[in-house]
């Protein structure tokens, strides 16, 4: 039985029934009185709960549609902070193939040794730097395929970060990329563009949009930089 609310009447409950859209009674002594209320106390807790999290969504709808219009008509990505979006270059990817794994198959020639490929984008750190550790970013695309935030990686005395990287399976003949990718938001806005934001605050580092197709090596970049504004000393 479905109820919205009820009262105690004497030695009745009077209580409205979803079921039939209707107040009805029942005698007291029939009722768990207890376990009613804390049953709709769950129930409202959760309607609650159901209408914060709709208005959230409402409201990121809203500022949305308002931050779309002072996002420029030209496909790319854009990062979006004080009402302003600016364009993120996209980045050259740089192809490398292990050397020693090359050698291990001339040595050792086992079908199943992946051949292994690093992608790469060049420099220690983007020239793309934001303050916020929970960037927006606007993408306004046509042919999107698999897109990510990715996390890239900084190599020690090499002025490189690494992107994704791929192993090839000779005998499968299959492509397996890996990269650290990050959870994010998506909204989208009107056809072919989207709000992606991070879910969690990203730490100062190197970061990437990266989008592609599983097996398909079509890998995109835009990489950027965060790094918190520096304290000013007391």
């Amino acid at each position: 039985m479905s109820v919205r609310e009820y009262e105690v009447v004497e030695d009745r409950v009077r209580y409205y029934s979803l079921e039939r859209s209707q107040w009805e009674e029942i005698p007291l002594d029939l009722v768990n009185v207890a376990k009613t209320e804390s049953r709709i106390d769950r129930e409202s807790s959760r309607r609650e709960a159901i209408r914060r999290e709709t208005n959230i969504e409402k409201a990121a709808e809203r500022r949305g549609r308002t931050e779309l219009h002072n996002v420029p008509t030209e496909e790319g990505i854009y990062h979006y902070a004080d009402n302003k979006a600016t364009y993120v270059d996209q980045s050259e990817v740089v192809l490398e193939v292990s050397k020693k794994r090359t050698f291990l198959k001339i040595m050792a020639p086992v079908r199943n040794i992946p051949s292994k490929r690093v992608l790469t984008v060049d420099g220690a750190q983007s020239k793309f730097v934001v303050t916020e550790d929970r960037p927006i970013m606007f993408v306004r695309m046509g042919d999107t395929n698999r897109l990510e935030l990715a996390k890239l990686a900084s190599e020690p005395g090499k002025k490189r970060r690494v992107v994704q990287i791929i192993n090839y399976m000779q005998v499968s003949d299959e492509m397996i990329e890996q990269q650290e990718v990050l959870r994010v938001f998506r909204q989208q806005l009107a056809k072919g563009v989207y709000r992606v934001w991070p879910v969690e605050p990203l730490p100062a580092g190197e970061y990437a949009i990266i989008d592609f197709t599983a097996g398909e090596g079509d890998l995109r970049v835009w990489d950027f930089s965060v790094q918190p504004p520096a304290q000013s000393a007391p």
